[in-house]
């Protein structure tokens, strides 16, 4: 049976693949395995529910054959459930659905657990915890944004770390088996805050890239961190 206790549940690094040379995905997500990564998430957006446009199912399906890691889709689109199916197609077992973007919450995610993948729910900066309050019996996850989404490379909003704490007495409430996940900002000075908090899927991009000693010692570096401050004993990962 899985631990739905208040003790601290094992931390997970999931890097967005936002800052890689787009020229050479395939071979960007297999440093990323190789660097010790948990899984890899995907930002699609579609320049309507934020001001950007990245991933499309097919670049996601040409990639999955390069890695055996995890694939979550982040989907930042407006009516998410048209094109669910073709992300799992795609090979993503997760999908993370934004409470803004459905009239029918309830519905989208159930859909997703219906095309045969584990649903997940987003949180905007300035939406609150009770939007999610009444389907967290469908996900495996909630994402708490820490930055609006759009672009790569923002400033984390600590101000989110009350509204994680908040989610994580909700569900430790409740008993319930989910993962709470940040994203945003999330780098060595910032992640100590949101695994303290209650967070333990944590979202990193520009800080991975920008590690002058490489992917491996960043992932593992912040992995550390985030470990620390949840207050669990360090992985067998070190920090080299």
């Amino acid at each position: 049976m899985a631990d739905v206790s208040a003790a601290p549940r094992p931390i997970h690094i999931a890097p967005s693949v936002l800052p890689a040379d787009f020229s050479r995905l395939g071979d960007e997500c297999r440093a990323l395995e190789d660097a010790g990564v948990d899984r890899i998430q995907w930002d699609v957006m579609d320049g309507q529910f934020v001001p950007n446009l990245t991933f499309g199912p097919d670049v996601i399906a040409a990639c999955r054959p390069h890695v055996s890691i995890p694939f979550e889709a982040h989907l930042m689109v407006e009516t998410p459930e048209v094109l669910l199916d073709r992300y799992v197609d795609a090979g993503c077992e997760l999908l993370i659905v934004h409470a803004e973007t459905t009239k029918h919450l309830h519905r989208c995610l159930g859909q997703v657990n219906d095309a045969g993948a584990r649903a997940a729910v987003a949180l905007n900066p300035s939406t609150p915890v009770e939007e999610v309050e009444h389907v967290l019996d469908l996900v495996e996850m909630v994402l708490v944004m820490t930055v609006n989404p759009g672009f790569g490379g923002q400033a984390y909003i600590p101000t989110m770390e009350p509204k994680v704490a908040q989610l994580r007495s909700l569900i430790v409430e409740r008993g319930l088996d989910v993962d709470i996940e940040v994203d945003g900002g999330i780098g060595p000075s910032t992640i100590a805050g949101a695994a303290a908090a209650g967070a333990n899927v944590l979202v990193a991009g520009s800080a991975l890239y920008k590690d002058p000693e490489g992917l491996a010692h960043a992932v593992a570096d912040l992995r550390s961190r985030a470990e620390e401050a949840a207050g669990l004993a360090p992985s067998t990962q070190a920090v080299g």
